[in-house]
């Protein structure tokens, strides 16, 4: 058909309908209107698409990110300056994953071969004041590990460990919990004693004696903190999965004790009316800030280390009542431990004239041929198998290089072993057991398990009787003191209360990776030589 034929067509149809000029000024415009209509929508829709919705999406994302980056820099805000810190101290405890432990212990031998390091935030700047350093101390001796306070032996059987806190969490808490005679059942009293020192924690983040002492609230927050940092907690969350929650208990715990601890003035450094408890108070300072290097609490712990320097008699003991006067064995026994703890942080420094003069008090102290035996402040009634043995022993280990195999320590530990753990009836002297489990478990070898798992049955090999099952036995395990245990019947219990011997215990069932060995034997074990 042609277009004049087809147009004519149109027309006609046109025509025969007899549109009103009306209608046909509508069908004339109405295709260009909706045309244009519909391209205008169009246009409308992909403009909402690409700026319309924009806003929507953006401004709650931007909030979420602020609000993620305001409460991951809390913690580290609150925890050391914020009264108000942490969680409800009526906290429940995660159980530690023990599934991995078996029942009974493996015999293998612990070392020290591929230890890992602890998840540490590094502080290198080496800035920080060291406050509260007295004018005897004008030289403060050497940082770290380069003098002779804790240097370890160069000889085949004593090899330093710098990071002798580094056993207390991850796969090498985990090894040396099963290497070293620990199991699932001593874990789950961990766990569980660590449950009841967090719920006697007061509202302001301290502790208190429940007896004795009640009034020394540094002295109390210093005893509950240890166990929890033995556990391989701190106030920084990522340290340990297994006890979530108590990243705050400890960060309250420790503002505690930097309010408590003047950091300028003849003061400086001290925390408790008298050395004693003030080394208590100390220790967790040093051994939090070793396991974190948070700079935070750098000038703290130093001036605590500090203060121990300036108080230390012209004896190399120290005395009760923060004059400088000399005293004795036990209150040596404690300050040694922070000095020890403090000199293995690398950062923090320790005097070495201060380690030299305690050296000659222990010279003083010690009795028999091979110092074995120690006193209270003289060697007058010092004999193997005491409290003072024990703390005079372990001193020895900290800072006179008598390594596992060294004639002296083992001497002294075999005057140990004829006190072994009693293995029935009530706790009666857990400060003799507190140092004396450290000892023997530093000498290593089957006096360490006999001491720990019991004697071996001639029969049919088991043992029992040992350390590790009896204070497990003690602890309570129903009412509201469960995970406790009942005030032992000695000088902690009539000074300390519930409290310092759940501390005691807590801490001697948490031996296996508390500190790792400053020596070690050979890859067999066995003796290589013996240091005379």
């Amino acid at each position: 058909m042609s277009e004049k034929a087809a147009n004519a067509a149109v027309i006609r149809l046109m025509e025969a309908a007899e549109e009103s000029s009306q209608e046909r000024l509508v069908k004339k415009h109405v295709p260009a209107w909706v045309v244009s209509g519909a391209i205008h929508v169009a246009v409308i829709a992909v403009a909402i698409l690409l700026f319309g919705s924009r806003p929507a999406v953006t401004k709650p994302t931007d909030k979420l990110l602020t609000t993620t980056a305001e409460k991951a820099d809390e913690p580290d805000d609150k925890n050391l300056t914020n009264d108000d810190l942490g969680i409800d101290s009526n906290i429940q405890a995660a159980l530690p994953e023990i599934e991995r432990l078996d029942a009974k212990t493996v015999d293998e031998k612990v070392t020290q071969d591929n230890v890992g390091q602890p998840n540490v935030t590094e502080d290198n700047n080496n800035a920080t004041a060291v406050p509260g350093l007295g004018a005897e101390f004008t030289t403060p001796g050497t940082a770290g590990d380069t003098g002779a306070a804790m240097s370890g032996n160069s000889g085949n059987n004593g090899m330093m460990n710098a990071a002798a806190t580094s056993g207390r969490s991850g796969a090498t808490k985990t090894r040396l919990i099963r290497e070293g005679g620990g199991n699932a059942a001593s874990e789950l009293a961990v766990a569980q004693g660590l449950a009841w020192l967090a719920k006697q924690q007061q509202q302001n983040g301290s502790w208190k004696f429940d007896q004795g002492r009640t009034d020394d609230i540094a002295c109390a927050t210093g005893f509950a903190l240890l166990p929890f940092l033995a556990a391989g907690v701190t106030h920084r969350k990522k340290e340990e999965k297994d006890f979530k929650g108590y990243d705050q208990v400890v960060a309250k715990g420790l503002a505690v004790l930097m309010k408590a601890c003047p950091l300028s003035g003849a003061n400086s450094g001290k925390l408790s009316g008298d050395v004693y408890a003030n080394a208590i108070a100390a220790l967790p300072l040093c051994e939090a800030f070793g396991m974190t290097k948070d700079p935070a609490l750098k000038p703290y712990a130093q001036a605590a280390v500090n203060f121990i320097a300036r108080t230390q008699g012209p004896n190399g003991s120290w005395g009760y009542g923060n004059s400088g006067n000399n005293g004795d064995t036990s209150i040596v026994g404690w300050q040694i431990q922070v000095l020890k703890a403090a000199k293995l942080t690398k950062d923090l420094v320790v005097d070495d004239r201060v380690i030299q003069k305690a050296n000659k008090f222990l010279d003083i102290a010690a009795a028999g041929s091979h110092k074995s035996m120690y006193g209270y402040n003289d060697n007058a009634n010092a004999g193997p198998g005491t409290a003072l043995t024990a703390v005079g022993l372990l001193c020895r280990y900290y800072i006179s290089e008598w390594g596992p195999l060294h004639r002296n320590l083992v001497d002294g530990v075999g005057g140990l072993m004829k006190v072994p753990p009693v293995g029935t009836g009530v706790i009666k002297n857990m400060y003799y057991y507190y140092y004396a489990t450290q000892v023997v478990h530093f000498a290593e070898g089957e006096d360490w398990r006999t001491w720990n798992e019991g004697p071996k049955s001639a029969t049919d090999g088991t043992r029992k009787g040992g350390m590790r099952d009896w204070l497990i036995g003690q602890q309570l395990k129903k009412d509201l003191n469960k995970g406790s245990w009942e005030p032992e019947a000695g000088f902690i219990g009539s000074s300390c209360g519930r409290l310092g011997t759940t501390a005691m215990c807590l801490l001697t069932l948490e031996v296996y990776y508390r500190h790792l060995p400053l020596y070690k034997r050979g890859a067999d074990g066995k003796a290589i030589q013996i240091i005379e």
